[in-house]
């Protein structure tokens, strides 16, 4: 029968070329001979049973015997011997008989055998054979017409691997995913560590300085804070993975549930703030860097350095004593029914990353515009607006981009001094509140979660490189 096609290469080619490639990869080969074990081992027996009597081991063989005869091996045996004793004399060391000659009778069997293999390779090579491998094995399997349909099942999740290793896209994400899950595994351990190592007792600050120690045995109990630390790391691990923290120390509420409440409005804060600094910023930058020393250049850059410079908390106390106490413009608490209480949080919160957009767009449009490839187009009769917007603005994305996703992750964990000025019930003030006692479940849920959404953020960031960058995507189908 003949084998499927794909594209016009047959199916099996393309598992067994991927297969091979996917082998030389220290970072997949373990996971590949684990995930795919029966079809690795049914694979293995058939390449012993076939290579038992190839022409390669009869070389190799015969080989063997011509060395054996010329006397190399007691050549071999004598020279490690005589280096053995010569390195004993100059390091002071005293070996008996026994362990002199084991330890020649070791290295002997070694080069020995590694000779033998050389040797028999340039045989099979002067006589135009290949030698049968694991992987020639591997692909002589798949064009049997029965091996695929037979070994689908069981080597299901091999065969997804190849597949995901095989597509250059793919296994960039699935790379990046696998790098997030390390890094919030990585975050709530520590936080943990932290919390627990922490001076702060919770029955005592929660059951106050008058508690019995029977209440705070009690207290402990309850909650788990008597078990061991992995074991209270683990709980809290599997509670964050199954969405199930239980209740808090102080309040008696579900943590899960407040944690749904509030992270959404942090969230939004954040969403607006990052929209308004990519709005504004971004034009800004490229403006400055097209009319460089002028003073809409020195304008904006001086804004944006008193935007760098200016504490996001005094941002917010001047905002409200100037725009709610004095103008009556705006109110000066949040109330999640009127959205004109969001402008002054979103401007405070977004100002330092406006400032920070800005200045990079600058950096990085005007580094750019210098290069050969500019100068090209230029000369070609493109105009100024294309040249800048089509080919400078382009390539000067990735720090852009790198710098966005950055300044969100601080954001979006900082976001908790804005909402404390204006009175926002958001994650950020949630975990400030419980960071004292300290409600270790409710603060490992909300770090973990928000570090989760900055850890999918930047992989989504990474991700766009591929699209923003071609070299980027070079690189990732010779990887």
């Amino acid at each position: 029968m003949e084998a499927a096609k794909s594209g016009g290469i047959p199916v099996a080619e393309v598992i067994g070329d991927a297969y091979g490639k996917l082998l030389q990869n220290a970072s997949y080969r373990y996971f590949a001979l684990v995930l795919g074990a029966p079809v690795n081992l049914f694979t293995l027996l058939v390449h012993r049973t076939r290579t038992a009597g190839d022409i390669h081991t009869s070389v190799l063989r015969e080989t063997r015997e011509e060395l054996l005869a010329s006397g190399l091996q007691k050549e071999l045996q004598a020279d490690f011997t005589d280096q053995l004793q010569s390195k004993a004399r100059f390091f002071g060391q005293q070996l008996t008989d026994t362990e002199l000659e084991a330890e020649a009778q070791k290295l002997t069997a070694e080069r020995f055998e590694h000779m033998a293999a050389q040797r028999a390779e340039r045989r099979l090579q002067e006589q135009g054979l290949t030698r049968s491998t694991f992987i020639s094995t591997f692909r002589s399997l798949l064009q049997h017409p029965l091996f695929l349909p037979l070994s689908f099942i069981p080597g299901l999740p091999l065969y997804l691997l190849i597949w995901l290793y095989s597509s250059p896209y793919l296994k960039y994400i699935f790379e990046r995913l696998v790098m997030t899950v390390f890094v919030i595994f990585g975050v709530a351990v520590l936080v943990f560590t932290i919390l627990y190592i922490s001076p702060f007792d919770p029955a005592v600050n929660i059951l106050g300085q008058t508690a019995t120690d029977a209440q705070i045995i009690e207290f402990n109990r309850v909650y788990g804070l008597d078990q061991s630390y992995l074991v209270q790391l683990w709980d809290n691990i599997k509670g964050i993975a199954m969405f199930d923290l239980g209740k808090s120390f102080a309040g008696n509420e579900e943590i899960v549930s407040a944690i749904g409440r509030k992270f959404p409005v942090t969230l939004e804060l954040t969403l607006f703030s990052l929209l308004m600094a990519v709005g504004i910023a971004i034009p800004i930058g490229i403006i400055s860097a097209a009319k460089p020393n002028s003073w809409f250049d020195y304008t904006f850059m001086l804004i944006a350095l008193i935007g760098l410079s200016i504490p996001s908390f005094w941002q917010g106390l001047v905002f409200i004593l100037g725009f709610s106490i004095k103008l009556q413009w705006l109110p000066a608490t949040f109330n999640p029914g009127n959205w004109l209480t969001f402008i002054m949080p979103v401007v405070v919160l977004g100002t330092g990353l406006t400032a920070a957009i800005a200045r990079m767009t600058r950096a990085s449009t005007l580094e750019v515009i210098h290069e050969d490839y500019i100068i090209t187009a230029t000369a070609k009769g493109l105009s100024k607006r294309k040249v800048l917007l089509k080919h400078a603005v382009r390539n000067a994305l990735i720090p852009i981009v790198t710098v966005i996703g950055l300044q969100f992750g601080a954001m979006l964990g900082g976001a908790a001094v804005t909402e404390k000025v204006f009175n926002i019930s958001g994650l950020g003030s949630y975990i400030v509140d419980k960071q004292f006692i300290p409600d270790i479940p409710a603060i490992m849920g909300g770090v973990v979660y928000t570090a989760i959404t900055i850890s999918l953020i930047n992989a989504i960031i990474d991700i766009l490189y591929a699209f923003v960058d071609p070299r980027i995507r070079s690189k990732m189908k010779q990887y």
